[in-house]
Parts: C-alpha cells; sequence; structure tokens
C-alpha cells in the first residue's frame, strides 16, 4: 500500500519522529561535550584569577600549571570564593566578586595584599555595551588603575571605590567614560565583595 505523503495523519507522524530523532542527537551531543564545556569554564576561572594577580597572556597549559603553582588554598564562603595565593613570596588573598551591571551580572576577582592593598583586579561581564560598560573587561589599563588603592580604612570601612570624580587618589578610581551605570555596578559589587570577604575572614 503506499503511503499518501500528502495525508495530514503522514505529516503530523514524520514531524513528531523528526523532532524526537533531533531531540535525542542534540542532548546527546551536549551530553558527549559538557565534560570538555566544564573544563573551558573551570580553565577560564583560573585565567580570571590569574589575571587579578596580574599574571595574563597564558595559554591554556601555562595557566593551569601557574595556577598550581601560585593558589595555595580554596575557600567557598557562603557562595565567596576566596583563594591564599603566593607571589615571588609575597602572601596574596584573592577574593570573588558578583555583581549587577547595565544590562546583565558582572564579576570579578579582586587580588589584596597584606597592607590592605590591592595587589590587581580584574572584571568580566556578560552583555555590558562594547566600547562603553565592557571596558571594565576589555580595557586592561582601567583594570590596573586599581593597583596600589588602599581597600580599608582605620575602622575597617571599604574605601575603596569606583567614582565620576576623584577626590581621594589613594583609595578611588575613575569611572569608564560614558558607562557611568556599569561603574555603578562595579562599585557597588566592590563593596558588598569585600565587606563579605572581611566578615569571613574575622569569622
Amino acid at each position: 500500500m503506499k503511503l499518501n505523503t500528502n495525508n495530514n495523519a503522514y505529516i503530523i507522524i514524520y514531524s513528531a519522529i523528526l523532532v524526537v530523532i533531533v531531540a535525542f542527537l542534540l542532548a546527546f551531543v551536549f551530553q558527549a561535550l559538557k565534560p570538555m564545556q566544564d573544563a573551558n569554564v573551570a580553565l577560564d576561572v583560573k585565567k580570571q584569577i590569574l589575571n587579578s594577580l596580574n599574571i595574563r597572556g597564558l595559554d591554556g597549559a601555562e595557566a593551569e600549571a601557574k595556577y598550581k603553582e601560585v593558589v595555595k588554598k580554596e575557600e567557598n564562603c557562603e557562595g565567596q570564593k576566596i583563594y591564599e595565593c603566593q607571589i615571588n613570596g609575597q602572601d596574596i588573598m584573592v577574593t570573588s566578586l558578583k555583581g549587577m551591571g547595565l544590562w546583565g551580572g558582572i564579576s570579578g576577582y579582586i587580588a589584596i595584599d597584606k597592607e590592605g592593598k590591592v595587589f590587581g583586579a580584574y572584571f568580566n561581564h556578560e552583555s555590558e555595551t562594547a566600547g562603553l560598560g565592557a571596558e571594565i573587561k576589555d580595557s586592561q589599563d582601567w583594570q590596573e588603575k586599581f593597583i596600589g588603592k588602599k581597600i580599608w580604612d582605620d575602622k575597617g570601612n571599604v574605601v575603596l571605590s569606583v567614582v565620576k570624580k576623584v577626590d581621594t587618589p589613594e583609595s578611588q578610581v575613575d569611572c569608564v567614560t560614558g558607562a557611568t551605570l556599569t561603574s555603578n555596578g562595579v562599585d557597588a559589587m566592590i563593596k558588598d565583595g569585600l565587606k563579605n570577604f572581611k566578615k569571613a575572614k574575622e569569622e
């Protein structure tokens, strides 16, 4: 008996079978690639941490080796990651940061020396505007403005900040030109993250 390929039932059944097959193939490919994707995400995190320690431009193998060399301990304090590191005999703490920018999530890492100053910084974003808010990630020069800045005052309050007009150079960084709202998000993220970091280390 010849199938009537113009029949509505045939078209519906054919489409349903095709959808099931495609869905199965996509699920199979996703599962097959997931270990590789997870490894790439983990490597990217390690590179971001190394960037905050002013160690940049490494390929995958170099980054893995350097990370093992400098990161001595990892802690998870209620979702905030803290890393104990050593650079040329100097003890450095790195804390993760999370916040909101203009269009989506932002994140980063701040490296802190024993004097309570910024050793280095790295920031990332999900969907900030290229050439504007995205500069928090793309501009190494802007990230390097944080180096040497004072983080806390004598009472333990966070004084490190991102501002539109710098009045206190030892603890303030100029906001990204044309990206005031994203810069405000970075400022809030830094204050919240460093406040939680200090609380975690005191407990």
